[in-house]
């Protein structure tokens, strides 16, 4: 082979694995979606979303059903309006409930969908009224420490000696 051969081949190579390792991090940080599912988009207000981030996963029990395409702050309500974009295949009723959960003690936050009874679907442009704002963890350690600071007080009399 004559050495310009070789020199196209190796670039042909090493173009090849850079789309290869680019496709990966993109897939990996969740960044790009390459799916052609058909979807439909469902409001939800929280009084709280603590670290939720676009692009997060939407799962019912355990399952991704989408992905968090927007998220805006309601200057009326004060409440943060999370759009979800959930997959066509998937259908939930209407009074479906979401909350913002955690994976593991300290891991990404995501949408959690819990069926309801309804047999009126979800169509696109609804809005889920049930949600369950994120439990921040600073705000329970806090509660925790407030509480025993206020149980060591009460196993005191007025002379600072237990009773």
């Amino acid at each position: 082979m004559k050495r310009s051969t070789i020199d196209i081949w190796v670039g042909i190579f090493v173009a090849a694995g850079f789309a290869g390792l680019l496709f990966l991090a993109l897939k990996v940080g969740n960044l790009a979606s390459f799916s052609t599912d058909q979807t439909y988009h469902v409001k939800a207000k929280f009084a709280n979303i603590g670290g939720l981030k676009v692009r997060a996963p939407i799962k019912s029990a355990g399952v991704v059903v989408g992905r968090v395409s927007e998220v805006n702050f309601d200057n009326e309500s004060y409440d943060a309006v999370v759009t979800l974009r959930v997959n066509g295949h998937f259908k939930f009723p209407r009074d479906t409930s979401a909350k913002i959960l955690t994976s593991g003690l300290l891991g990404e936050q995501y949408v959690g969908l819990e069926a309801g009874g309804d047999s009126v679907m979800l169509k696109d442009g609804d809005r889920l009224r049930l949600t369950q704002p994120a439990v921040v963890l600073e705000d329970l350690i806090g509660q925790f420490l407030m509480n025993k600071a206020a149980d060591g007080k009460d196993d005191k009399d007025d002379k600072g000696a237990k009773k």
